[in-house]
């Protein structure tokens, strides 16, 4: 469950709350992409930080940045930072926007694939500078972004993947929509029987040097 109270309908005052509360979420709850909706129920708990958030939507109207090269830096964000829910929302918008299957799963293993264009390439390669690398960009990532997009879009370009790094580690922070999973890092637990045994110190103990020894003594050449 998320890890926050999620805002019943009947509580929200805030307008905008209210408005993309009723737009987004189903009669029967969750959303039409099939995520369970808290996104909206608890970013409600403080209407001014919801507004905050919403008000980059602005951002895709009227932009002269390709929607494609949009959402590929926002996908590989997802998957750069390990959001399920930004991951699968941004993969669908590409389906939206017309963008083949093949290219849609591709991203995930980018460097190895032939399917994108120059341009999709530097800017996946940007978006990893900017999510994994921490925005440490080199000059060769950047030369080839200015080649096919002009000063404007690249700052649109670099806010708008920020952005959904931003709301990728709050949605994994917080256990929203998608990203409400356990860690899959987890200690795997040891057979039966297996105790409290020190397996570095067997593996240091006198009898163990001496077959070390014994097969070098008895290596080619000795």
């Amino acid at each position: 469950m998320a890890r926050l109270r999620r805002v019943p309908r009947a509580e929200m005052t805030d307008p905008v709350v209210r408005l993309f509360h009723d737009r987004l979420i189903l009669p029967g709850g969750g959303t039409a992409t099939g995520s369970p909706g808290d996104w909206w129920e608890v970013f409600a708990l403080h209407p001014a930080i919801f507004r905050h958030c919403v008000k980059g939507f602005e951002l895709y109207r009227g932009t002269a940045l390709d929607p494609v090269l949009r959402e590929l830096a926002q996908v590989r964000a997802g998957w750069a930072r390990q959001s399920q829910f930004v991951y699968s929302q941004h993969c669908k918008q590409l389906r939206a926007l017309g963008v083949a299957e093949e290219k849609v799963r591709a991203v995930a293993h980018w460097p190895v694939s032939d399917v994108f264009g120059e341009a999709e390439r530097a800017v996946l390669a940007y978006a990893d500078a900017l999510v994994l690398d921490g925005g440490r960009v080199p000059d060769e990532v950047f030369a080839a972004l200015g080649r096919h997009l002009p000063d404007e879009q690249i700052l649109e370009l670099t806010y708008v993947t920020c952005l959904y790094e931003m709301h990728a580690t709050m949605a994994r922070a917080l256990r929203l929509e998608f990203d409400d999973r356990p860690d899959p890092i987890v200690e795997v637990p040891a057979p039966d029987g297996y105790g409290t045994r020190d397996i570095a110190d067997e593996l240091t103990e006198d009898r163990t040097r001496n077959v070390a020894d014994e097969l070098t003594e008895d290596s080619p050449g000795r």
